[in-house]
């Protein structure tokens, strides 16, 4: 059965280019109704506007819906505007993918903590300020799909980008919590973790393994997460047609009585403690701190009981 998102509304940010056109024109062809967010205007950034402007363009020539949005997504007030646009055009908003971002890459001891901030204020309190601006609608509604953009670098960490790392991991704790507020209310929250060969990858990589990695090849993960059927408070990692399930999990847990609840102990327990063999999924803080007390109950009990 195809996915059916005929007449749906999505905002995609950071879609003047690379994988936020990429997504954009894949929604497009199934009949969404797309708003193309870029940073730029004509009297701060043409070029900006010009790659917005042509991604709508491409979209209405093939027959499809599409309107420019142009913002700062670190910009309350700007994006509270665009989506007051929206729904004035549009009546509603299904969809928003959170894709626009930076890179200000250096080695942590020679980061200025000024373009740090700037890097978290785009891909986080961007991701931020433009999920809160459409929940409401989406609640109303009683539907609703958000995709954040996070990052391996954020999952696993890579050389000389802290600022990066720390924003993509943030934006998956704002996935996890918003999944878990949505879920009564008809909305589903999850992250997408591309590879993709972008204007912010072209000189890392060689042409060859560039060709594999073009943003189209991440775009049906994307597709597929703000779909209907999609699944929620889940990281989607993609790239050169790969798809994976990333996430976080623990060890079972091992319980030290308070008698033997020292660093030492514990570092006498770490095999056991670090055994990943039979990891679990957490679902929320407070089901760690239930799992957390019933492991200490039962094996509490098992201890007296020696």
């Amino acid at each position: 059965m195809g996915i059916d998102l005929r007449g749906q509304v999505a905002i995609i940010t950071g879609a003047g280019a690379g994988l936020g056109r990429a997504h954009a024109l894949a929604l497009a062809e199934r009949g969404v109704k797309v708003v193309i967010n870029d940073v730029g205007g004509p009297a701060r950034d043409s070029g900006s506007q010009s790659a917005a402007a042509g991604v709508a363009r491409e979209i209405q020539d093939a027959g499809g819906e599409a309107m420019v949005a142009l913002c700062d997504v670190s910009d309350e007030q700007a994006v509270a505007g665009m989506i007051a646009q929206v729904i004035d055009t549009w009546g509603r908003v299904d969809i928003l993918i959170n894709n626009a971002g930076i890179l200000r890459d250096k080695s942590f001891a020679k980061s200025d903590l000024q373009a740090f901030r700037t890097v978290v204020d785009v891909h986080l309190m961007g991701s931020v300020n433009c999920s809160h601006a459409v929940w409401p609608h989406m609640v109303k509604q009683g539907y609703g799909r958000i995709l954040m953009t996070t990052s391996a670098s954020g999952i696993y960490g890579n050389f000389g980008q802290a600022n990066y790392g720390a924003a993509k991991s943030a934006v998956v704790g704002l996935m996890n919590v918003l999944a878990i507020e949505g879920e009564s209310k008809g909305i589903r929250v999850n992250s997408l973790a591309p590879t993709a060969a972008t204007q912010m990858t072209e000189d890392l990589l060689e042409p060859q393994e560039l060709a594999r990695l073009a943003p189209e090849a991440v775009s049906p993960g994307a597709v597929f997460m703000v779909s209907p059927d999609a699944p929620t408070k889940t990281i989607l990692a993609a790239g050169a047609g790969v798809f994976a399930v990333a996430r976080m999990e623990e060890s079972a847990g091992v319980y030290l009585p308070e008698g033997k609840r020292t660093a030492e102990q514990l570092a006498l327990e770490w095999s056991r403690v670090s055994d990943m063999s039979g990891s679990v999924l957490t679902h929320s803080a407070f089901e760690q701190t239930r799992r957390y007390i019933a492991i200490a109950q039962r094996d509490a009990v098992a201890e007296a009981e020696l």
